[in-house]
């Protein structure tokens, strides 16, 4: 720190003191946000987590200072780079992460940009008169005419590839047709909580799929323990109630008599009775005024 500007020593000094505090850090990058979303962002935030832009290196160096406190604090360093902001929290990371991807919106290009998608205008009418916009769309590798007195796309063309730069001059006209390919906002790649450093990979979990795999984990060794007559808080129930009817059908099939059985017994000797009286025949004729002499 010897050849830290005084200002910048307690910019580190203020940042270390702030993530040494904080339940979480977590570090953003804020590349292509306009000024004013990031303002927008950061009120949107206020009194949940704090947002602070800083140089890469005078991040580093925070991080080190804090963790004095927080030895892991350190590894979050990995995910500075670019345009990078440190975020302190009370929230949980993945909260945090999903409050942050919130604040995401479309934007439109400018050009040089890398196309997150399959870049697509589709066919039909614009509210353009006719005019010199059907000749720039062409230059653009639009389709447009005019037809009917108005201005359209006479089929779907995919400008850009997914991972290709988009052209200047597409880029105009896909902000001309309100199409804007680019998603800006805070994107968190990393925080910090409790001596363990979350990746963004972590953090991207979805909560649906998660619960519904912990639901299913939970039935099947719910099951498994029911199979195994493992005892548990919730297994003793169905367990005990397993093992009544095991031992009644038991006693039974035994035929042995206890309070519980002695219906079950009763009413198969009556079944038994029955049907062996079935298969019994009948005196011929008995009954019959006709054989009588």
């Amino acid at each position: 720190m010897t050849h830290v500007a005084p200002y910048k020593k307690q910019l580190v000094e203020d940042l270390a003191a702030r993530c040494a505090a904080a339940r979480v850090v977590g570090v953003a990058n804020i590349h292509g946000i306009p000024a004013p979303q990031f303002q927008a962002i950061r009120k949107k935030l206020s009194g949940r987590a704090t947002i602070t832009v800083a140089k890469n290196n005078l991040l580093r160096l925070a991080f080190e200072q804090a963790s004095a406190k927080k030895p892991e604090l350190v590894k979050l360093s990995d995910t500075i780079e670019g345009q990078t902001a440190v975020v302190t929290a009370d929230i949980n990371p993945f909260r945090l992460f999903k409050e942050l991807e919130a604040t995401k919106s479309r934007a439109p290009a400018r050009g040089g940009e890398v196309a997150p998608e399959d870049l697509w205008v589709r066919a039909g009418e614009t509210p353009f008169k006719p005019g010199p916009v059907v000749g720039e769309l062409q230059k653009a590798g639009i389709p447009a005419a005019i037809e009917r007195g108005k201005v359209v796309i006479r089929q779907d063309k995919l400008l850009v590839k997914t991972g290709q730069r988009i052209p200047r001059d597409v880029a105009q006209q896909l902000a001309r047709l309100e199409i804007f390919p680019l998603v800006v906002g805070l994107d968190l790649r990393g925080a910090y909580e409790a001596g363990t450093v979350f990746r963004r990979e972590a953090l991207a979990i979805d909560d649906a799929i998660v619960r519904g795999q912990i639901g299913q984990a939970g039935r099947q060794a719910f099951a498994l323990a029911l199979e195994i007559a493992y005892v548990t808080r919730e297994t003793i129930g169905p367990l005990l109630a397993k093992a009544h009817a095991q031992a009644l059908s038991l006693a039974v099939e035994s035929e042995f008599p206890t309070k519980e059985s002695i219906k079950f017994l009763l009413a198969k000797a009556q079944a038994q009775m029955l049907a062996l009286a079935a298969r019994v025949p009948s005196t011929a004729g008995e009954g019959d005024p006709r054989n009588r002499r």
